[in-house]
């Protein structure tokens, strides 16, 4: 019988990698005991040791906000290159005068 997907907390994830961080028991111990798979624990492992310095104040996030200069330029752009094609196809008969 297949078992069904199971989601885990935040609180449940960061104790599971903080006790392998520690390195008391093995992996396999661990997974035992948590009742997840050794490989689950690893990733969880990693990215606890990878975000931990942004607790402290560290590594500030980047910034993934886009240039609004740079859309805005292409909007219009796209916007002319529309009108132009619209106002060729109607030319040509290809694009009916009522939209």
């Amino acid at each position: 019988m297949k078992r069904t997907r199971r989601n885990h907390g935040a609180t449940f994830k960061a104790q599971v990698a903080l006790a392998a961080v520690k390195g008391d028991k093995t992996l396999a111990e661990l997974a035992e005991h948590f009742h997840v798979h050794p490989t689950q624990i690893t990733e969880w492992k990693q990215h606890l040791l990878a975000r931990a310095a942004d607790v402290f104040g560290g590594a500030k996030p980047t910034s993934d906000t886009p240039d609004l200069k740079t859309l805005h330029a292409k909007i219009g752009q796209l916007a002319l290159e529309n009108d132009f094609l619209e106002g060729a196809l109607t030319k040509a008969g290809l694009l009916s005068a009522k939209r």
